[in-house]
C-alpha cells in the first residue's frame, strides 16, 4: 500500500507520524525498549499532543532478533504465527547511549538521540536499517487517495509501517507462491490469500516472509494482510505495511540463502519427510469430467498394458454426490462398493488420494449437524454464515473451534479407515470477513491463517492413521504451512505461458519455506495440445511431487497421440521415459527431502539457493536444481528450443553424457523426450534398480553414479545406509555396506561392485547415456 505522493507529500487524507528520534532506550524483560516519539522533543512542550512508538527489539534466536513497534498498546496481544521460543542473546544500553541486541552472529543498534537509526549487522558489515521516515504510524481519512486493499477487505484506519533500506544491487525474493518474476524488486505483494489461479497477481500461498541476496531476511510477524512495497513507492527500501497500532518483524541473518532458510524454518517449523510413495506418479480423474470405477479402471489398465509406472491414484470432486460437497461419502450411483474397489486398487500395489474441502453444502445431511453443533462460521447476528459460490448454500468450518475440528477430524479418519491413504486439501482461500470465530479471533487476522489450522486438522489424522505416511496435497497455506505437505501450484492453464507462470510459484514458494511441491501436468484449465502436454510432462516428473490432473478434460497420455504410441516422441513414450527415471532417481530424491525436514533445503532448489556466489545464477527462474545435483531446464516450445546457465564446472548431460564445461550460456534444442539435464561436478547420484515404483529395497541392486570434480569425501545416505565416497579429478573410491550395489564413473563405461569399489578413468568418457541399464 502506498501512502506517500512522491518523495516529499503524502497522498491526500494521509497523515503520517514517523519516528523522529530514540528518546529514552532501556533495558526490560530481556528486550531493548526505545520511546520513539514523532517529533524531535527539545522542550516539555514537545511532548504533548504527540503520538509516540514503542520500539522492543528483543534477540530471539541465534541470528534472529525480533522487532515490535506500537502506538497504542491497551489492545492486547495480537494474533501470530506460533514460532520457535526465544533462545538467549544479550542486552544492553552502552555508555554513549547506543542500545545494543545481540543474538548470534546478528548485532541490532539504535542510536541515541535524531534522526532515528536502527541497524542491523553482521561479521562488521551493516545488512539493512531502518532509518529517517522509515518506522510511522499512518491515520488515514475514510477518503484517503491510497491504493485499494485486495479484493473484499475494507481500507483501514490506522496503519503501522517499517522501511528496510535495500542496498545497491541487493534483490529480494520470496514472499510466498507468486506467479511473476523471481525477484521481487520493483513489485507491490498484497499478502493476502486468494482463489485467482496462476497467471494473475492473486496468490493462494501468501507468506509474509522475504530472503536476500545481501545476507539477511525479514518474516513480518503478522497474519492478516501485509502490504509490500519492494523498491517501488521508496525504490530505496522494503516498506511492509499492516493495519491497526502495532507491527512485528524477525530479521533474519546468514551467510548464504540456504543458512538463512535454515534459521526461517528453524522458526516456523520444517517440513517431515514423506513416504516413498508418494515420489511416483499420481494420476488424476480430473474435475469435472464422467468416472466410475470402469472409468478409473480403464485408465489403470492402460497405464499397466503401455508400461506406464503409477504409485498413486486421485478421485477428484465427484467421488462425492452432487450439491454435497464435502460430505465424505461416496456416490453409490458410481461407487456402490467403496471398500471394495479401495482394496482393489491397493491389490495393483496403488495407494488412494482423494478430495475434500472445508465448506459443507447446504444440501448435505452434515450441514444441519454442522449448523446445530456451532461447528460453522457465524454472522454477527448468530446466524450461520452461507453462500451460492462454489456449492449451494454453503457454510464454512471453524477449526478454531476445538469441537468442530475434532468433528472434521473424524469424517476424515472414517475415510481414512475405508482405505483412503491421502487427502487433497482443497480451497481454504475465500474466508469470508463478515464472521464470528469461535475463539473470538480477528477474521482479517484470521484469513490466511485459516489454510493453516485447515491442513494442520488434516494433517494431524493422517499422521495418527497413516504414522510417518502422511500427505496432504494442499493449495493453500501461509507462513508454517511448510510443516503439512505437500502443496500444488493451483488453476493453471494448458499453456506455455502458464507452465513458465507455474514454475516461477513454485520456485518463489521454495524461496519461503516449503520443502515440496507439485503442479498440474498438463495445465489445469483447458486441454493442451501435444506439444504443451508432452514438455510438462517432462518439467512435471522432475519436479518434487507428480501429478496428472485436469479441469474437464483426462490427463492420461495415450489420448495425446494421434500416430505411433511406440514413437520415442509419442505421449506415452514420454511418460514412460520420465516416470521411469523419477523412479530410478528414487534414492536421491528421498535424501534431498531428509535434507528438507532437516535444514528447510527444499528439494527444488532455485539457482540463488545453489549458487548464490554466482550473480549470472541469482535472478533465473526457468530452470533449478532438483536436489543438490541435477540441473532441470524445461522446455517451454513446442520446437524445443531453451536457453540455460551453466555456473562454474564441469556438468555432465545424464541422458547423453555430454560433458560441458561452465559458466556458459547454452542454446540448445530437445526433441519431446529430452530436455537439458545436467549433473554438476563432484556429484554421487545413488540411482535405484527398479523403474516400476519409487518404494523399493533401494540397496538391492543400487548403482553409485560419481562425476569426478574437485579432490573430496562425499557422504551419501540411501536408507539407513551410509557410503563414503572419495573423488578426485580421474578416480573414485567407494566403501559402504556389504551387498549388491556397484558404482561407476558417470559417462564412462566402468563398474566395479561393493562393500568396497576403485575406479579410474582410463581415458575420456565417452557420450553416451549415464544411467545404468
Amino acid at each position: 500500500m502506498r501512502f506517500t505522493d512522491g518523495f516529499w507529500l503524502m497522498r491526500p487524507g494521509v497523515e503520517a507520524h514517523y519516528a523522529r528520534q530514540a528518546y529514552a532506550l532501556a533495558v526490560a524483560d530481556d528486550a531493548l525498549v526505545v520511546t520513539a516519539p514523532t517529533k524531535v522533543i527539545e522542550t516539555r512542550g514537545d511532548t504533548l499532543n504527540l503520538p509516540v512508538l514503542t520500539v522492543t527489539v528483543a534477540p530471539h534466536a541465534p541470528g534472529v532478533v525480533r522487532v515490535r513497534i506500537e502506538h497504542h498498546t491497551g489492545g492486547g496481544e495480537a494474533l501470530r504465527f506460533e514460532t520457535a521460543p526465544a533462545s538467549g542473546g544479550s542486552v544492553a544500553v552502552e555508555d554513549d547511549g547506543t542500545g545494543v541486541v545481540t543474538s548470534g552472529d546478528l548485532v541490532a543498534r539504535v542510536s541515541p538521540g535524531a534522526p532515528w537509526r536502527l541497524e542491523f549487522a553482521s561479521g562488521g558489515r551493516v545488512l539493512t536499517s531502518s532509518g529517517h521516515r522509515s518506522q510511522a504510524w499512518i491515520r488515514l481519512a475514510p477518503d484517503a487517495a491510497v491504493d485499494a486493499p485486495p479484493v473484499g477487505l475494507p481500507l483501514g484506519g490506522a496503519y503501522v509501517h517499517e522501511q528496510l533500506d535495500l542496498g545497491v544491487g541487493t534483490q529480494v525474493f520470496g514472499l510466498g507462491e507468486r506467479f511473476g518474476p523471481l525477484v521481487k524488486n520493483g513489485q507491490t505483494v498484497e499478502i493476502w490469500n486468494a482463489d485467482g489461479g496462476t497467471s494473475s497477481e492473486q496468490a493462494y500461498k501468501n507468506v509474509p516472509f522475504y530472503l536476500t541476496d545481501a545476507g539477511y531476511g525479514v518474516l513480518v510477524d503478522e497474519p492478516g494482510h501485509v502490504s509490500f512495497e519492494v523498491g517501488s513507492e521508496a525504490v530505496q527500501r522494503v516498506q511492509f505495511s499492516v493495519e491497526g497500532e502495532s507491527l512485528q518483524y524477525f530479521v533474519i541473518a546468514g551467510d548464504s540463502p540456504a543458512q538463512i532458510l535454515e534459521r526461517y524454518t528453524a522458526l516456523t517449523g520444517r517440513p517431515p519427510e514423506v513416504p516413498a510413495w508418494s515420489w511416483g506418479t499420481w494420476l488424476s480423474t480430473s474435475f469435472t469430467t464422467d468416472y466410475d470405477e470402469a472409468t478409473v479402471t480403464s485408465f489403470l489398465d492402460g497405464m499397466r498394458d503401455r508400461d506406464l509406472p503409477l504409485s498413486v491414484f486421485h478421485f477428484d470432486c465427484s467421488w462425492m454426490r452432487e450439491l454435497q460437497w464435502t460430505d465424505f461419502v461416496w456416490d453409490e450411483r458410481v461407487f456402490p462398493d467403496p471398500e471394495g474397489m479401495l482394496r482393489r486398487l491397493h491389490d495393483r500395489g496403488l495407494r488412494v488420494s482423494a478430495w475434500i474441502n472445508p465448506y459443507i453444502a447446504q444440501q448435505s445431511p452434515l450441514f444441519q449437524e454442522a449448523a446445530a453443533a456451532g461447528h460453522l462460521l457465524r454472522r454477527p447476528d448468530g446466524s450461520v454464515w452461507q453462500w451460492d459460490l462454489w456449492q449451494a448454500g454453503m457454510g464454512v468450518v471453524d477449526f478454531t473451534s476445538e469441537a468442530a475440528t475434532t468433528w472434521f477430524q473424524e469424517h476424515v479418519r472414517r475415510l481414512l479407515r475405508q482405505g483412503v491413504d491421502a487427502i487433497k486439501t482443497d480451497f481454504g482461500e475465500r474466508i469470508p470477513l463478515d464472521v464470528v470465530f469461535a475463539d473470538g479471533s480477528d477474521p482479517k487476522r484470521m484469513h490466511n491463517l485459516y489454510a493453516e489450522r485447515y491442513n494442520a486438522a488434516v494433517h494431524a489424522v493422517l499422521d495418527e492413521e497413516r504414522p510417518g505416511e502422511a500427505v496432504v496435497f494442499a493449495r493453500s497455506a501461509t507462513a508454517g504451512g511448510q510443516r503439512h505437505p505437500v502443496h500444488w501450484g493451483g488453476d493453471s492453464t494448458s499453456t506455455f505461458a502458464s507452465m513458465a507462470e507455474t514454475l516461477r510459484g513454485g520456485l518463489s514458494l521454495s524461496l519461503s519455506g516449503f520443502g515440496y511441491w507439485s503442479h498440474d501436468i498438463g495445465g489445469f484449465e483447458g486441454t493442451p495440445d501435444a506439444a504443451v502436454f508432452k514438455r510438462w510432462v517432462a518439467f512435471g516428473l522432475l519436479s518434487s511431487h507428480s501429478r496428472f490432473h485436469g479441469s474437464d478434460s483426462y490427463r492420461v497420455p495415450w489420448l495425446f497421440d494421434d500416430g505411433d504410441e511406440a514413437a520415442p516422441d509419442s505421449a506415452v513414450s514420454v511418460t514412460r521415459r520420465f516416470a521411469t527415471l523419477k523412479n530410478r532417481l528414487a534414492p536421491y530424491l528421498i535424501a534431498a527431502g531428509r535434507e528438507a525436514a532437516a535444514t528447510g533445503m527444499p528439494v527444488m532448489r532455485p539457482m540463488v539457493l545453489a549458487f548464490p556466489e554466482d550473480p549470472t545464477a541469482r535472478p533465473l527462474d526457468r530452470q533449478y536444481l532438483l536436489g543438490p545435483d541435477l540441473l532441470v531446464a524445461p522446455v517451454f516450445s513446442a520446437e524445443g528450443d531453451v536457453e540455460l546457465y551453466l555456473p562454474a564446472g564441469t556438468w555432465t548431460h545424464l541422458l547423453t553424457g555430454e560433458r560441458v564445461q561452465g559458466p556458459t550460456w547454452r542454446r540448445e534444442r530437445h526433441g519431446f523426450d529430452s530436455l537439458p539435464l545436467y549433473v554438476r561436478e563432484g556429484a554421487v547420484l545413488p540411482i535405484g534398480a527398479r523403474d516400476d515404483r519409487p518404494d523399493t529395497d533401494h540397496l538391492d541392486g543400487l548403482t553409485l553414479v560419481a562425476f569426478p570434480g574437485a579432490d573430496g569425501v562425499r557422504e551419501v545416505r540411501v536408507g539407513d545406509a551410509v557410503f563414503a565416497v572419495e573423488t578426485s579429478d580421474d578416480e573414485v573410491h567407494a566403501t559402504g555396506p556389504e551387498g549388491r550395489w556397484s558404482l561407476r564413473l558417470g559417462g564412462a563405461q566402468q563398474a566395479a561392485d561393493g562393500g568396497a569399489a576403485h575406479l579410474r578413468r582410463t581415458a575420456e568418457p565417452v557420450p553416451g547415456p549415464v544411467l545404468p541399464d
